[in-house]
């Protein structure tokens, strides 16, 4: 009975060894087949944003909103439903010292306060689709009475960003570091 078994056992283990030769032939064998190399792929690299200028001469106003809204903006470039629209405004300069300037960008919407004790205040915003931005001004004061310093020849700066970069919410100069672009390339339109 002892010798049945073995050669039971013996059987067995040399069909396991047998499929298992055929299945790592038929591995190496298949793997090793050539064919046509297919079409050529699109250039990879990830674009992280696109960037651009409006420069907003003059708002109109509309009385029965009590807001003041621009023109709008076409994208010089395609945009997607799913990208993000960031808006920033430019502020001015600041010195950084040793001669040199850098700008000062503020993301909207952006609030701006009165300080002389009536508690007005206005806010710069913007609207977009994925053709075309508008940017508004909104207050709680009739905007008829806005500063025209306030309305007039305001710069923004708007960077589209795909939706999967834009989870991390980069700042300005986040954006023109990952796009290796400076101020002076970006498109700006009138």
């Amino acid at each position: 009975m002892w010798n049945d078994f073995c050669k039971i056992v013996s059987k067995t283990t040399l069909m396991k060894n047998i499929i298992l030769f055929i299945a790592t032939a038929a591995s190496i064998m298949l793997t090793s087949c050539k064919g046509d190399p297919g079409p050529p792929g699109e250039p990879g690299g990830m674009v992280y944003a696109q960037v651009f200028e409006a420069n907003v001469g003059s708002y109109s106003y509309d009385a029965t909103f009590n807001q003041l809204y621009s023109n709008f903006y076409s994208f010089p470039f395609t945009v997607y439903e799913s990208d993000v629209v960031l808006a920033y405004r430019y502020e001015g300069q600041d010195d950084i010292g040793n001669g040199e300037t850098a700008d000062i960008w503020t993301q909207l919407p952006q609030n701006i306060f009165y300080n002389d004790g009536t508690g007005d205040f206005f806010q710069y915003n913007f609207n977009h689709t994925f053709i075309d931005v508008q940017f508004t001004i909104e207050g709680n004061f009739p905007l008829t009475n806005i500063d025209p310093v306030h309305a007039t020849n305001q710069i923004f700066r708007i960077a589209v960003v795909p939706a999967e970069f834009a989870r991390t919410n980069p700042s300005m100069d986040d954006i023109l570091e990952a796009m290796e672009m400076s101020d002076h390339t970006i498109e700006i339109l009138e």
